[in-house]
């Protein structure tokens, strides 16, 4: 489909702190959050990386040892897809009239994803997604996505796509993005607290400025929302002076970037709650893209291309009767062409 450049709305992004490992009560904060947007005027609201129920800043802290103790609260506190509190936040959409990109640790079953879903207006599910690589130590506790999480979809304020935190630093997921013809982009982030002065990267110089090239590289609008560490989480996780010296309050960095690069909000103290708003028209990316669009003029696919699989990758793909009949045999008579015998289809 063609993209519109004619469509102006106004965005809103969070930088406030979840209700730690509390997933009924970061959805209460997170419907409070929409309705204040929605009654500030606000079309689409973004929310933080893993917003629900918190990011597990554990992870960084501790031996495994240590972390154990978060193992069973940290995925039954994650949201399910299926779940009451994705439909409560769907009804919140609908009911307020502003679209919803969120944030939350996905519990599949047994196991967790870092998820990011974009909720249209009418509580339509646009796109569900899973972080393609968890970064570092997230490897402990989140599985990965596949060629499927790199989408950028149309919505009724424009062509959304998503990533999260360090995926801003994957070139080739983004040219991914952008070659999509991505017109808003949310950039999730945690907050950035720990290490203070020891890991420039991990700091909010890099971070933001990895939401600002996105803009700039992509033309496109950057919504980043920014967790906060406070009080609460101060005492979830800084339970010794060693870890009280490797995580700080605070770390809330949210900002909105336009296509060309500028700042379209003030931005918020590093320890204040609040959202962030700026008015969006798309018309703007024409005027950025018109010196450089790298998907377009300003390519050079003689030189240089990018191999991209966006298929999903099923854990299982169930055989056929006559798939899996043994090799001479006579296959048994098939229930029904990609199904079992109970009518399950043919790929989970």
């Amino acid at each position: 489909m063609t993209a519109d450049y004619t469509t102006r709305f106004k965005a809103a992004v969070v930088q406030a702190e979840p209700v730690w490992f509390d997933l009924a009560a970061t959805v209460d904060k997170t419907v409070a959050l929409i309705e204040e947007a929605s009654a500030n005027g606000a079309d689409l609201i973004a929310f933080p990386e893993t917003w629900i129920p918190g990011y597990p800043w554990f992870l960084w802290l501790d031996s495994v040892a240590w972390q154990s103790r978060f193992f069973v609260t940290y995925p039954q506190n994650s949201l399910t897809l299926d779940g009451p509190e994705f439909s409560a936040l769907r009804e919140a959409a609908r009911g307020n009239d502003i679209a919803v990109a969120l944030g939350f640790s996905e519990r599949s079953h047994g196991s967790l994803y870092m998820g990011q879903a974009v909720i249209d207006r009418d509580g339509t599910v646009v796109r569900t997604r899973r972080k393609l690589k968890p970064t570092h130590v997230e490897r402990t506790l989140f599985g990965e996505g596949d060629g499927s999480d790199l989408t950028v979809d149309d919505t009724s304020l424009g062509r959304v796509g998503s990533l999260c935190c360090w995926e801003h630093l994957q070139p080739l997921s983004k040219y991914a993005l952008y070659s999509q013809h991505e017109q808003v982009h949310i950039a999730a982030w945690p907050s950035f607290s720990i290490f203070p002065g020891s890991v420039y990267a991990l700091g909010p110089e890099v971070n933001t400025a990895a939401s600002q090239q996105y803009a700039v590289e992509g033309q496109t609008y950057v919504l980043a929302p920014c967790a906060v560490v406070g009080d609460a989480g101060w005492e979830a996780f800084a339970d010794t002076e060693t870890k009280r010296q490797l995580i700080h309050k605070g770390g809330g960095y949210a900002r909105i970037y336009g296509p060309d690069g500028r700042s379209l909000a003030d931005p918020l103290a590093p320890t204040e709650e609040g959202v962030l708003y700026a008015d969006i028209d798309l018309a703007a990316i024409l005027a950025a893209k018109n010196p450089a669009d790298p998907v377009g003029h300003y390519s050079r696919p003689d030189v240089l291309r990018l191999m991209f699989d966006p298929a999903p990758r099923p854990k299982v793909d169930l055989l056929t009767p006559q798939q899996s009949a043994p090799l001479g045999s006579a296959p048994s008579e098939a229930v029904g062409e990609g199904s079992d015998e109970t009518g399950a289809t043919g790929a989970v």
